[in-house]
């Protein structure tokens, strides 16, 4: 079927540039019908109809079939949480921002492994890791995080709230529901018959982290984005650079981010790139503050001019209104160093 496709198509570009003939003597050429656009998935599908999927081989970086990953809509920012496979049922690493998002990401997890979910991990303090905790917690599914992670919740929670509540009203936890804490010191677990690692990091793009590791996986929520502007509302820029040199040391050859696609040691140099970018770019405006303490006018297009660089240099990364946060944050950061 191929090659007969592939000769009418030559036959057609050969008839379009030869010499002209007669409308009788012109070959005749159908392309293929054309798929409707409102075509839906079969009733036969299990998965869910909104489910796009992908499936592929395992390979010594990415694929593995004991770890998937779910993303959220853009209206949840596209947060990537992932389940691991084990004997007796699955690890869920982070818990989505929208609870309607908790609730499916679960759902599919169960549904794609046939398994149900026994344990989570919150890996910082921001509420696309946390805000589904309510929802877990009501599936029977224990989350946990480090005593530090924990401690910072209420706070960023209250601050977020005062933001999100009324857009997302609809779909956004009327209360705080708080993970457990395993500790302060990083642990190894034995979770669904597996051995997991939680790694108790310090700051970066949160004031508290943890990592987990299995085997030589390594999920680092949002202290790596792949493919996305990274939130640097905190400007903890050395710190962060700190956290991806420890990430190297920890035996690792996959790395699972908190945006974007999964891929391998690289994505910490990507990451250490990126806010490397960031920082210089910054410094070579050499950032002042104005009279008041704040950023005047003259700072105000200098942050401009750096957006522009870093979006050029990062041609296609998402999220760019993280930096709207981000910049300043920096901007003041080093600002103040600069102080006499």
């Amino acid at each position: 079927m191929a090659l007969t496709l592939a000769g009418v198509f030559l036959t057609g570009l050969f008839a379009l540039f030869a010499p002209s003939q007669s409308a009788q003597a012109q070959p005749t050429v159908q392309s293929p019908p054309q798929k409707s656009v409102n075509s839906r998935p079969s009733a036969n599908r299990r998965l869910a109809r909104d489910a796009v999927v992908s499936l592929q081989h395992a390979d010594e970086y990415t694929g593995d079939w004991r770890v998937g990953s779910y993303v959220s809509s853009t209206r949840g920012f596209s947060t990537v949480s992932y389940w691991i496979e084990g004997p007796s049922g699955l690890i869920l690493i982070d818990t989505q921002f929208l609870p309607s998002a908790a609730e499916e990401f679960i759902t599919w997890a169960e549904q794609a492994t046939g398994k149900r979910a026994r344990a989570a991990f919150v890996l910082h303090a921001n509420p696309d890791k946390f805000n589904g905790t309510a929802v877990f917690k009501k599936r029977g599914i224990k989350v946990m995080t480090s005593d530090q992670v924990l401690a910072l919740i209420p706070s960023v929670d209250a601050q977020r709230r005062r933001v999100f509540f009324e857009r997302f009203e609809d779909d956004y936890p009327k209360d705080l529901v708080l993970p457990e804490s395993f500790g302060s010191e990083s642990v190894n677990m034995d979770l669904a018959g597996l051995n997991i690692k939680a790694h108790v990091v310090g700051q970066g793009c949160s004031d508290a982290h943890i990592v987990v590791q299995f085997e030589d996986h390594l999920f680092t929520g949002d202290l790596v984005a792949s493919g996305s502007h990274s939130w640097l509302e905190l400007a903890r820029t050395e710190e962060w650079l700190k956290r991806l040199e420890e990430m190297k040391s920890l035996g690792a050859k996959t790395i699972h981010p908190g945006r974007g696609p999964s891929g391998d040691l690289r994505l910490l140099d990507q990451e250490a790139a990126y806010l490397r970018f960031v920082r210089d770019t910054i410094a070579a405006e050499k950032p002042r503050l104005g009279a008041s303490g704040d950023i005047d006018d003259a700072g105000q297009a200098a942050i401009e001019r750096v957006r522009k660089k870093i979006e050029d240099r990062f041609l296609g990364y998402r999220f760019a209104v993280f930096l709207n946060l981000g910049l300043p944050a920096e901007w003041t950061r080093q600002a103040k160093l600069a102080k006499p």
